[in-house]
């Protein structure tokens, strides 16, 4: 009797369509289409991710966790082929780590300050000819000179964990690595979500869940391809998470600490990591040493710092809408039934309500349940037109599974790339859409759920309380 050695057929589908995957977006980042061009291109890699993940649900358990990794690594990597295409962020981030190095703190010049004339190179502030060709491209110093770095006369708005990789990146690359040295060491984070993810995942859900972040899209295009740092503040919330989930609340509370010093998004984790905790001495565990660790991570940069370490964040909250809803596309589904002036503090009182119930509802095993409602539901409300904050939802999509959730990220897409063309109603029909698909599949679900016969089998008496 022979063995049959022959692949499985859904293997080998889902290996195909990771090929596809891999060379599309390969092809997209090369190419040099911009705006709705861009977009046009990533949809289609979305709609072979979607394809991909599907065909995976079929693929031998045995064969999963080998798959999905060498999904991920194929797909991370198209994110080094082209210098940044849709962000300038990581020029910034580059300074920032050779403003350091040098022996200033970030927080007290702008880019555009001539007392750091002596730290420009011809990369980051190119010459005369090469603005005059690349001008649109470039912000003006008003001397002649421009400079790839976006918004150069504000101070960074980055946190210090954010700083501290900065630094750390510059050190380690070689001289005149430029671009290159941001995308790989965002590259190495990308691959340890993943890793990170397999390992939750494998303990406590279906590895093949992991596959949600390890080949969406967004990975290589926005944490690799542009660099953003939220691909830290990731790696470091879903280690907190999965710290917490497995009761080990201090632990997780400094990591979850860190991750709101790297991006301050991952706050809104907070609720979701203190799921079902109802001791004060848990809550503190997890609360205060998430506040403390913040604290002393700033503590050195005040130390060193002539001026606020906060930098051009308060200019950042009003220049994108944050507290003045009819200046943008912000709240754009809250403003199609409230006037504009009720929109902010209406999403404010959502997002308390929505907290609140998650702490006091939420499943304890579960974090990333609870904090996947908070996250999503922010977005919503808000709508946001940066793609790369969606970087984090994505990873509490691939622990919780409920992929409904990613439409989110692809609106957030659809707002950056296609907004400055649509406007309002774009970014308006994106997230509507988006939201749609959240409410319909959650009551499906609600209901799917509500079908299912009760257990007859009492709660243990011992079972452990939070």
């Amino acid at each position: 009797m022979t063995r049959d050695r022959r692949l499985p057929l859904p293997l080998v589908v889902t290996t195909l369509l990771l090929s596809l995957l891999t060379a599309s977006l390969a092809l997209l980042l090369r190419a040099g289409a911009h705006g709705t061009g861009f977009l046009t291109g990533y949809a289609g890699a979305w709609a072979v991710f979607a394809a991909a993940a599907v065909a995976l649900r079929r693929v031998p358990r045995r064969h999963v966790v080998p798959l999905v990794l060498a999904g991920a690594v194929a797909v991370t990597a198209t994110g080094l082929v082209a210098a940044p295409r849709t962000s300038t962020d990581s020029y910034r981030y580059a300074w920032d780590g050779r403003v350091q190095a040098s022996g200033v703190s970030p927080y007290d010049h702008a880019p555009a300050d001539p007392a750091l004339a002596g730290l420009r190179d011809d990369w980051l502030f190119p010459r005369a000819a090469v603005c005059e060709r690349d001008g649109a491209a470039l912000a003006s110093l008003g001397d002649g000179r421009c400079t790839r770095i976006n918004r150069p006369a504000v101070h960074t708005i980055y946190p210090p964990v954010a700083e501290g990789w900065f630094l750390l990146v510059h050190a380690l690359s070689p001289e005149g690595v430029r671009h290159k040295g941001l995308q790989v060491g965002s590259a190495v984070l990308a691959l340890a979500v993943s890793g990170l993810l397999l390992g939750v995942l494998r303990r406590r859900g279906d590895p093949r869940r992991a596959a949600l972040w390890a080949w969406c899209p967004a990975v290589p295009v926005e944490a690799v391809d542009n660099a953003h740092v939220d691909v830290l503040a990731v790696l470091l919330s879903v280690g907190a998470l999965a710290l917490v989930a497995r009761r080990r609340h201090v632990t997780g509370g400094v990591l979850l600490g860190l991750a709101v010093a790297a991006k301050l998004l991952p706050a809104l984790l907070l609720p979701g990591a203190l799921s079902g905790i109802r001791r004060a001495r848990t809550v503190a565990a997890v609360a205060l040493t998430a506040a403390a660790t913040v604290a002393l991570t700033y503590l050195p940069y005040v130390l060193l710092s002539d001026g606020s370490v906060l930098g051009y964040l308060s200019g950042y909250v009003r220049e994108e809408g944050y507290d003045d809803a009819g200046a943008s596309g912000r709240y754009a589904l809250l403003r199609l039934v409230l006037p504009d002036a009720w929109a902010p503090p209406v999403a404010m009182l959502v997002i308390v309500a929505v907290s609140a119930a998650v702490w006091w509802r939420g499943d304890p095993e579960r974090p990333w349940h609870g904090a996947l409602s908070t996250t999503g539901t922010t977005f919503l409300l808000l709508t946001p037109g940066y793609s790369w904050y969606a970087l984090l939802l994505i990873a509490l999509v691939a622990l919780d599974g409920r992929w409904e959730w990613l439409g989110v990220a692809l609106a957030g897409a659809v707002a950056y790339l296609a907004g400055p063309v649509t406007g309002a109603v774009g970014v308006t029909t994106a997230y509507g859409a988006a939201g749609i698909l959240v409410v319909a599949l959650g009551w499906t679900r609600r209901r799917s759920v509500g079908r299912r016969p009760m257990s007859v089998e009492p709660r243990s008496a011992s079972a452990p309380t939070r």
